[in-house]
């Protein structure tokens, strides 16, 4: 009963936060790349929002996802051609496609309640640690390919630790699969498959070389679009530091428990954020004091991501480190603490959690501005908006277009274009391409009104 309540909730919560979000960057390119135009081909000159809403849709079929990948993106294949084949289902909406990130959410929370029974940890502390990491609860919404990542991760974890307690090659195959199935999905989801294959090394080694075949088994798959890719995008990240980079670790790792509370807090940030590092800090002294007998595996499983992307930095000279990275680590810390932490403690960490995923849903601060954007120019009706094309027109005029309204008129801002007069711009500045649209103009406000002839010009 408990747990059928807290899935609904679970459910609830999570379509809350996908419908109230605006839309964001990265999304765009899995809306596009499954509408069967990777980079949409926007009109010259004005159009209006609904004039291009078919842009949206379409199909594109797995063979061309996979040659547009390849030739201009850094992620393998598998949930977009599992988003493709959902929104010929479910429909080509923006909500749709977040849809399918929070079934595949639900299907991580389920396998990790049955996790956490065959490993004897309580079950309803550990789902609700995980559903209110601020992580989990946001890369379990948006359209991209984390959730479901995050769930061929938690099968394959079980599939091997049933493989230990139950034996048969069928539970190693079954969980070499999933694991690599997971890392088909999204790349850096192999470092908690690479530690799950290490623990099973020394849990029943037997059952390794049966569990490795099934990884293998993409291993070939994830070089072929991985070595096609791999000057995509070249820039993406600032260069290697290692203190620069333990510091972002312990940054967004924070951030992927907690969320952006100091940042809601305003003048307060800084005692908020000593309150969270010290709550942080017990709960971990809990976790060395009262250890489970799992507690090695699951500790195994959290730091694999940290440390995996610690050794791309050293590897690639850059920092790829973020809290949607860090999210991979969220269930295993839940099972970590659940056992250890004292009803007072837990109570307390859910209830902090729980502020913080309030400002996942609410806070604007933590959303991304060009779906903002777009309904603060609906405030200006039948005014030319100017929207910013960005590095490829794709991040910003798509989430930009898909929140406005249908009769808004716009243009988008490209280099060298004459500014018509009266016209708002929206001051976007996602990429280094809108950046440096944007400073040529001197706007500061996220809305401009451009001056006309003998016009004034004001800010919103």
């Amino acid at each position: 009963m408990r747990l059928g309540l807290f899935f609904c909730t679970a459910a609830a919560l999570l379509l809350l936060a996908a419908q109230h979000r605006a839309p964001e960057y990265d999304e765009a390119y899995s809306i596009f790349l499954t509408a069967g135009h990777a980079r949409p081909a926007w009109p010259q000159g004005v159009f209006t929002a609904g004039s291009v809403r078919g842009l949206y849709a379409g199909w594109a079929g797995f063979g061309r996802i996979a040659r547009d990948l390849r030739a201009g993106d850094v992620h393998p294949p598998l949930y977009f051609w599992a988003l493709e084949m959902w929104r010929q289902i479910a429909g080509p909406s923006w909500l749709a496609a977040r849809g399918l990130s929070v079934l595949f959410s639900l299907g991580t929370l389920a396998l990790l309640a049955r996790l956490a029974v065959a490993a004897e940890v309580p079950v309803l502390p550990t789902l609700g640690l995980t559903l209110l990491s601020y992580g989990f609860a946001y890369t379990g919404i948006v359209a991209r390919g984390f959730a479901l990542a995050q769930m061929l991760n938690m099968a394959g974890v079980l599939a091997l630790f049933l493989a230990t307690r139950r034996g048969g090659w069928r539970w190693a195959l079954a969980g070499g699969v999933a694991l690599g199935a997971a890392s088909f999905t999204n790349y850096l989801a192999v470092f908690t498959g690479a530690a799950a294959l290490l623990w099973l090394a020394g849990a029943r080694w037997r059952a390794l070389p049966v569990a490795l075949a099934g990884f293998a088994l993409f291993l070939p798959l994830d070089a072929w679009f991985f070595l096609a890719q791999r000057g995509s995008r070249v820039g993406q990240f600032a260069v290697f530091s290692f203190p620069h980079a333990v510091m972002l670790l312990a940054k967004d790792g924070g951030a992927a428990m907690f969320g952006g509370l100091p940042v809601y807090a305003g003048r307060f940030g800084v005692p908020v954020a000593l309150a969270v590092l010290g709550l942080s800090l017990a709960a971990l002294a809990c976790v060395a004091r009262r250890r489970h007998a799992r507690a090695g595996l699951f500790a195994l499983l959290a730091l694999a991501t940290p440390c995996g992307l610690l050794a791309l930095g050293v590897v690639f000279h850059n920092t790829p480190i973020e809290i949607r990275y860090m999210a991979f680590a969220m269930p295993w810390m839940a099972l970590l603490l659940a056992p250890a932490l004292p009803r007072p403690l837990l109570g307390v960490m859910l209830a902090v959690q729980g502020c913080a995923i309030a400002g996942l849903i609410f806070a604007p601060a933590t959303m991304q501005p060009q779906g903002l954007a777009a309904r603060a120019a609906a405030a200006y009706p039948g005014a030319l908006v100017l929207v910013p094309f960005g590095n490829d027109g794709v991040g910003i005029p798509g989430p930009f277009i898909a929140a406005a309204p249908d009769d808004m008129r716009i243009e988008l801002l490209r280099p060298g274009m004459a500014m018509p007069p009266g016209a708002v711009l929206a001051n976007i500045k996602a990429d280094d391409a809108s950046r440096a649209a944007v400073a040529k103009l001197g706007c500061a406000a996220l809305l401009c009104r451009l001056p006309g002839a003998g016009g004034q010009a004001d800010e919103q």
